[in-house]
């Protein structure tokens, strides 16, 4: 009989996605769903032959072994990998995957439901009404934004860029403009109507909505931060479903507190689970990771991972790799 690969996943998955790495793998399952200490993670790279990781296990470089690990590929839950050091990794030659497109509609949809929120106030009212502070309708009460042809500005108009600009643009009748680093095929912004901008600048000036759709990283580090805040319009909303280093939040609170900018509406945070406590004082909508929350869609997540290993221990090329 064939030994099964073992396998580490390092958080609770759904359960139909569990029980298939249960079938096909000996699979190490966390049922009390309690994040791994990273001194448990570290000693995984002897232990097992493929670990799978959220966005919530940091694997910095020093998490890596020093030497030829048992492990082999990390089947990453999500399509980001910023948490991830892929170049240490390539060292220790280890594979990288992800999940893409599979989360692209969901996270879209949260991102215009942030810009909903933030735009009518919604958190504030919803807060209103629960403390039994409401005290009935009148003219200038709690007064919003309307979106309903407004300039929808996106920065990262890749997937998820992209089906959050249909979303606003046939749904909302909103001008899409958006900057992305690297050229977008004439038929993909066709699908919005979306118009180029040159710069991250340009964009940030011109936009009603600003929606954050690009990668994390060093790269983007705080893209986000005084200086461009304060380049965007004072009624306008910054919406981020990206990565929560992408901006400052300090810069952002200061911005929101002082009025530089109407709103924002976030579903990441540096530093996750903690809030910065300034955000906390601001009327930023302020959701708990919920891009990709669906059944649906954790589930398409998870067989994706499964996929990969199933590729990968098959002597293929994963559909997903990254690194």
């Amino acid at each position: 009989m064939t030994t099964k690969q073992r396998i580490l996943v390092t958080r609770s998955w759904p359960k139909p996605v569990e029980d298939r790495l249960s079938r096909t793998y000996d699979a190490t399952l966390n049922a009390d769903d309690v994040p791994m200490a990273p001194e448990a993670i570290a000693s995984a790279f002897s232990e097992y032959d493929a670990i799978c990781p959220t966005v919530s296990d940091k694997l910095p470089a020093d998490i890596f072994p020093a030497g030829t690990p048992r492990a082999k590929i990390l089947g990453n839950y999500g399509v980001g990998f910023s948490h991830i050091d892929t170049d240490a990794a390539k060292a220790a030659g280890i594979v990288v995957t992800n999940t893409p497109d599979v989360l692209s509609e969901c996270t879209a949809d949260l991102a215009i439901t942030l810009m909903l929120m933030a735009a009518r106030r919604a958190s504030e009212g919803e807060r209103e009404v629960r403390a039994g502070k409401w005290a009935g309708w009148r003219p200038t009460h709690m007064v919003g934004t309307k979106v309903s042809g407004a300039t929808f500005g996106i920065l990262g108009f890749g997937r998820i860029g992209r089906t959050a600009a249909r979303r606003a643009h046939h749904g909302f009748g909103m001008k899409v403009i958006y900057y992305d680093a690297f050229p977008v095929k004439r038929e993909l912004a066709a699908e919005s109507k979306a118009e180029a901008r040159d710069s991250i600048e340009a964009v940030l000036r011109e936009a009603d909505v600003v929606s954050l759709h690009m990668p994390g990283g060093k790269e983007n580090y705080h893209l986000i931060n005084a200086e461009r805040l304060a380049m965007m319009k004072p009624t306008a909303i910054l919406v981020n479903t990206a990565r929560g280093e992408v901006v400052d939040a300090a810069a952002l609170a200061e911005a929101l507190l002082g009025g530089t900018i109407a709103g924002a509406g976030l579903d990441v945070y540096e530093g996750e689970p903690t809030i910065p406590p300034p955000l906390l004082e601001t009327n930023a909508v302020l959701l708990p990771h919920l891009g990709s929350a669906t059944r649906a869609t954790r589930e398409a997540m998870g067989m994706m991972v499964a996929d990969n290993l199933d590729a990968f221990f098959a002597g293929k090329e994963p559909p997903n790799r990254v690194a």
